[in-house]
């Protein structure tokens, strides 16, 4: 899977033209060993869905324009690691279902970590929105009912990032599926995530030194921090 992975995070042109039919001429090397990945992982999820064979993948020319489907939403949502593919073939394997899962099924599988406790890509996103409707009704964000330490260092993070950077809603999720996928890797190493601390919010817009040093002095104050 390792070069399956490195073209889609390398959006490697060729490789996906070639996988959408747009490129007639014979490639070589990384773009002929991305397609046979892809190939291994839809014979995969065959054994996986059975009915799949007689239902969406009966013709060839379905499964073609399927791999080429999933080449482009896997690039679309940012699905790059090994740990992401190994982690939704895990959710498929458990699935009770016979048939051939969507793109964004598969996708959803990907995001969801193997690691206790942590919330998948959309429950993330879910959290973000709702700790910005509710944040006003506590002191700090340190107050807040937080799930668990994990939750809060993501979802303070997202938050702090949705505001500087003015985040879509396909960009905020996007960084939701990182996220996990770093956090699950810490929880995985055995590191203990520390509970919620005060912090002082990091000032991602560009600010003249006058107006970055009052606002240092507000932050100061407003969570009573001494003079370093």
């Amino acid at each position: 899977m390792k070069n399956l992975v490195q073209a889609i995070h390398n959006r490697d042109s060729n490789a996906l033209a070639r996988l959408a039919g747009e490129n007639k001429e014979p490639d070589r090397g990384v773009n002929n060993e991305a397609e046979r990945l892809v190939d291994i992982l839809f014979d995969n999820l065959k054994q996986l869905f059975p009915a799949s064979v007689s239902t969406a993948l009966k013709d060839p020319r379905d499964e073609a324009a399927a791999k080429r489907q999933w080449i482009a939403a896997f690039a679309e949502n940012n699905i790059r690691s090994r740990e992401q593919l190994k982690s939704g073939m895990q959710h498929a394997r458990a699935s009770e279902s016979p048939f051939w899962p969507s793109p964004g099924q598969f996708i959803a599988w990907c995001n969801q970590s193997a690691a206790p406790g942590l919330p998948d890509s959309t429950g993330l996103y879910d959290m973000v929105l709702e700790y910005e409707i509710k944040r006003a009704r506590y002191s700090s964000p340190e107050k807040y009912p937080w799930k668990s330490n994990a939750c809060y260092w993501m979802v303070t993070k997202l938050y702090d990032m949705k505001q500087s950077f003015n985040l879509t809603s396909s960009e905020l999720r996007k960084r939701c599926a990182e996220e996990i996928r770093k956090m699950a890797h810490r929880i995985e190493s055995g590191e203990e995530i520390p509970a919620p601390v005060v912090q002082i919010p990091k000032l991602h817009i560009p600010l003249s030194n006058d107006k970055g040093l009052a606002k240092i002095a507000e932050l100061r104050a407003k969570h009573r921090l001494g003079r370093s």
